[in-house]
């Protein structure tokens, strides 16, 4: 099979779809991969490095029968598209409903990185959580560059400073992997999730588990978080508001499925904050979990720093690029046949579940079930 790895055109993208590493593996089992001359310069893999891999060097990458991505495609790059190819992307279909209606549009068969579904066996494929593990780590770097301490407690010839007081909202991937981060810098961190099943992992770190009785829990399907009630969310505010009050820094990472990211953080919150206080907000996309947060941008409002820098994983784009590039192998693997024929087996859990449109439809059920309302209100 022919596989495509074009460069990156969305700015500040500097991931790359596959490394040379996984196009050995790929080109060992009678595939032919083609990469766009510069597709990994900017995460630090050269051109000669995937040709020692067995690249093929091209202009073009987007002429083959399957092509792997980060982004999602552009409007000019679906133009590139023929009926019939495999596309492998961040789609984020859930809300990018016009994307998803031209790939059906242009009968690629699109399968969707963040719609991977979270069980066992596909965990090697996760790609939501291999990115947020990279988000989590830098977003811990970020906090310590910004704030006017130190993060251990040191002792030193001028007495012993107390070390740095961390809060984590969130315990999924990124949460868990800034609680490690933060501990081995030497923090004292407390986290905090609406999801009583992650107590244990976050104690396991190292960490204080703030514990509150909301009257229900915020573990959703597959793992992920479900939006709270009224009732419950103002108990949650309440406990974060005394929590912030407390702590040197906050990274929240609250985020729920094709849905703006809940407030957490409120505008009245921050005068109480200490002065020189950094949050990092990891659902600045979204909407963020801080009231006040600018997407792309890092403010200081009243003394507290806000840093909402978008696509982490774009700044530590090699090992970022690595972990990706490992998931879409592990995807491949379901798909791709010793002979090098490529089958898209809708009866598998994985495969189902990942794939976006289909023969010039939109097969994912929880993408059609969000495109109804949109189409309805278009045809009000």
């Amino acid at each position: 099979m022919k596989i495509g790895v074009p460069k990156e055109t969305m700015p500040g993208e500097t991931r790359v779809g596959i490394v040379p590493e996984t196009v050995g593996r790929l080109a060992k089992a009678a595939n032919t991969v083609v990469v766009e001359r510069g597709a990994g310069t900017a995460s630090s893999f050269t051109d000669e490095a995937y040709e020692k891999a067995g690249a093929q060097l091209v202009d073009n990458a987007y002429d083959a029968e399957l092509v792997v991505k980060v982004q999602r495609p552009t409007d000019e790059e679906i133009g590139k598209l023929r009926s019939g190819t495999v596309l492998i992307a961040f789609l984020q279909p859930l809300t990018n409903h016009k994307l998803v209606d031209q790939l059906a549009r242009a009968g690629v068969t699109a399968l969707s990185m963040d719609a991977i579904p979270r069980i066992t066996r596909a965990q090697p494929m996760d790609a939501l959580s291999s990115q947020a593990t990279v988000a989590g780590y830098k977003a811990v770097l970020l906090a310590a560059a910004a704030l006017p301490k130190f993060f251990p407690m040191l002792t030193t010839a001028a007495g012993t400073i107390a070390p740095a007081k961390a809060l984590v909202i969130g315990a999924g991937v990124a949460g868990l992997q800034a609680i490690a981060t933060a501990r081995r810098l030497g923090a004292v961190v407390e986290a905090f999730d609406t999801r009583p099943v992650v107590k244990e992992q976050v104690q396991s770190l190292g960490a204080k588990f703030l514990e509150i009785d909301l009257g229900e829990s915020g573990a959703g399907a597959g793992g992920y978080a479900k939006e709270l009630s009224e009732e419950a969310h103002k108990k949650e505010v309440e406990l974060l508001a005394k929590a912030a009050r407390e702590n040197d820094i906050v990274i929240t990472t609250a985020a729920i499925p094709g849905r703006k990211a809940p407030v957490l953080i409120t505008r009245d919150m921050i005068p109480t904050m200490k002065p020189g206080s950094v949050i990092v907000d990891l659902a600045a996309e979204t909407g963020g979990n801080v009231e006040g947060t600018e997407a792309g941008k890092t403010i200081v409002v009243n003394g507290v720093t806000i840093i909402g820098q978008l696509n982490l994983p774009a700044s530590m784009p090699f090992h970022a690029s690595q972990m990706y590039s490992r998931n879409i192998a592990s995807l491949l693997a379901l798909m791709l046949k010793k002979d090098g024929t490529f089958n898209v087996d809708m009866t598998d859990e994985v495969v189902k579940g990942t794939v976006i449109t289909k023969d010039g439809e939109v097969v994912h059920a929880a993408t059609k079930q969000a495109m109804q309302p949109a189409a309805a209100a278009a045809h009000a």
